[in-house]
């Protein structure tokens, strides 16, 4: 059973939220906060599996609220994932940072959200399509010298191969056919470069991915157009 606290100011919204998590077997809402300070406080109290975090709320805002929370060692298994109505990016790059596994829209579909729920309790990120764009957007408009970063050559060539893998938006298995390998190989590789980096999960790899220069954003929406021309003509789109 997948633990979820629901933080969010509006009481409609939660309300919302709740009535779609617990309609699903295998998620409960154990906890609703209206503030970031509740939120850490229920958070450090319940440990949650996931923390579905608004991200403007009086008190504390959830920018701050999942830093305070990924910055607990006695919460280094709680996953945050940041709701917002808005896509700017600022609130993208603060939550990335603050230790966040996953940032989504408020008006994404129902399953997306859920999915979002269960792709953070297995330790990988999720950002809905429209805040990716965001994101490669706002590094392909940086200046080269605010890409590098430090850290980088603590990585072996393997691993920084993977690291750059990550951040195109593969999955383990998909690394693993990629760079002919076993999914515990890749998994083991990912794992190793996030201990190496000292980055929380695979979102945080991601952004160090780019602000080391490891990754080229243009790179990354090559690949992904490249991925898009690929798909079989003609074959059916995949239900939501």
């Amino acid at each position: 059973m997948i633990r979820v606290l629901l933080v969010d100011d509006q009481a409609l919204i939660r309300s919302g939220i709740r009535a779609l998590l617990d309609a699903e077997d295998d998620v409960e809402v154990v906890a609703e906060g209206a503030t970031g300070r509740e939120g850490v406080a229920l958070a450090r109290g319940l440990r949650p599996d996931v923390v579905l975090m608004d991200v403007q709320m009086p008190d504390l805002d959830g920018i701050g609220a999942t830093r305070q929370i990924c910055a607990d060692d006695d919460l280094a298994e709680v996953r945050v994932v940041v709701l917002t109505n808005y896509g700017l990016d600022e609130y993208v790059f603060d939550a990335l940072r603050a230790g966040a596994s996953g940032f989504v829209v408020k008006d994404t579909e129902p399953a997306d959200l859920l999915q979002a729920v269960r792709v953070a309790v297995q330790g990988d990120a999720l950002l809905s399509p429209a805040i990716t764009r965001r994101l490669i957007s706002e590094f392909v408009s940086r200046p080269p010298d605010t890409l590098a970063g430090a850290g980088g050559d603590l990585l072996t060539p393997r691993e920084r191969e993977v690291v750059a893998l990550v951040a195109h938006g593969l999955s383990n298995d998909e690394i693993a056919g990629r760079m002919v390998l076993s999914p515990l190989t890749a998994k083991t590789h990912v794992s190793r470069a996030m201990t190496k980096l000292g980055v929380r999960d695979r979102a945080q790899l991601v952004v160090f991915a780019y602000e080391s220069g490891i990754v080229s954003p243009l790179t990354t929406l090559g690949a992904r157009a490249g991925r898009r021309r690929r798909r079989v003509p003609g074959a059916a789109a995949r239900p939501r």
